[in-house]
């Protein structure tokens, strides 16, 4: 049976972000106290947001500037005491996926108090928030992670080893605004890694075990999107971008309903512990797990002609081609990774709910091969 749901309005197109006034007056906010959590203070200096703060509005704001990418459990625990007392009824989250995944994890921990940061990482692990008390709007200003149109939020917890997931079915954003205007100036890297994110996003939700019908058509659309793209992304072409925009919320509607895969999996360890950009590690990975997993991939044809590849070496050599030609590194070597290090990041790589989703079964053994298939 096929099941998708997905609540969150989505308003997507240039110039999209000049809603937000509207859509939090038809939120109904009884204190209308909304936090403005955002990447950078220029922000502020879109109309979109600039009229928010205005008093004429209406609104009583806080606004936090959130700059870290990749947040700990201690960062989200500092801002959670910057505006818990402010007890905001609606986050507007301004930035790429670490700045959304700080928003969306601050409405499951308000109404609640958490004295220190060993109580908010006992929470998030065993999941215990409640009904949220604050709703959130996702207004991306990078186009990879579609983290505007889903549930949950990655934070990371280097001081145990982990990466750690906020989940809470009730914490959908009532609204995403998706304005490619707001990823103009995003450094080529950036552009890059973020866009073969969203990729990895569309291919893994395509061959999840959780997949379904509507999730493997927003996935192939995406995939088409993102990878005929590429080529006008790395040539600074407008239109590309725009569509670069649109490929990432649809892989965000894709596998908000089907998670990510072995892909995910084995990234996530290559981020903590040697800073490789989350879409770089990803895309990395795509290749290897593609040649795996595609002869247990129902339907894989389409998969593969989405991505213009007839196979896992094709795939390959065009993902590094793109990463060499944005100015990055395509190899674990070259990204600094010590290859005594590799079994130990294939055992790190095993992540619940991820790895366990993959279409074909995989352990340890196996992650260590893939590494040193990418390694050199």
């Amino acid at each position: 049976m096929n099941r998708y749901y997905n609540p969150v309005r989505t308003l997507e197109g240039p110039g999209s972000t000049n809603q937000l006034t509207g859509l939090l007056e038809e939120m109904g906010l009884e204190k209308r106290k909304v936090l403005l959590l955002v990447w950078s203070k220029n922000v502020l200096n879109n109309p979109g947001f600039s009229s928010l703060l205005k008093p004429e509005a209406g609104f009583e704001i806080q606004t936090v500037c959130f700059e870290a990418s990749n947040p700990t459990v201690n960062q989200l625990f500092a801002v959670y005491e910057a505006t818990r007392d402010f007890s905001p009824e609606a986050v507007v989250a301004v930035g790429g996926g670490s700045t959304m995944d700080v928003g969306k994890s601050l409405c499951c921990l308000y109404g609640h108090r958490i004295p220190d940061v060993d109580a908010l990482r006992e929470m998030i692990r065993e999941k215990n928030y409640g009904t949220p008390q604050a709703q959130w709007i996702g207004v991306p200003t990078t186009a990879g992670t579609g983290s505007e149109v889903t549930c949950w939020a990655t934070i990371w917890d280097p001081e145990q080893d982990a990466k750690r997931s906020v989940e809470c079915r009730e914490n959908y954003a009532w609204a995403a605004l998706v304005d490619p205007h707001l990823t103009e100036g995003m450094p080529l890297k950036l552009a890059v890694s973020s866009g073969l994110d969203a990729a990895a996003h569309a291919v893994e939700s395509y061959w999840a075990r959780g997949t379904n019908c509507v999730s493997r058509a927003l996935a192939l659309e995406a995939v088409r999107l993102v990878m005929e793209n590429m080529e006008g992304l790395l040539a600074g072409r407008q239109e590309a971008k725009e569509a670069m925009s649109r490929g990432s919320m649809l892989a965000g509607l894709a596998f908000s309903n089907t998670k990510t895969t072995a892909c995910h999996s084995i990234s996530y360890p290559l981020t903590m512990h040697y800073q490789i950009p989350h879409g770089t590690a990803v895309s990395m990975l795509l290749a290897p797990l593609f040649k795996r997993n595609l002869p247990v991939t129902a339907d894989g044809g389409r998969l593969a002609a989405a991505l213009g590849a007839v196979d896992g070496e094709e795939l390959g050599k065009r993902i590094r081609s793109i990463l060499d030609r944005s100015g990055q590194p395509s190899t674990l070597k070259e990204w600094g990774v010590k290859r005594e290090d590799l079994p130990r990041m294939a055992s790190l790589g095993l992540t619940k709910g991820r790895a366990d989703n993959n279409p074909l079964d995989i352990d340890e053994a196996m992650i260590l091969e893939i590494l040193e298939e990418i390694y050199d």
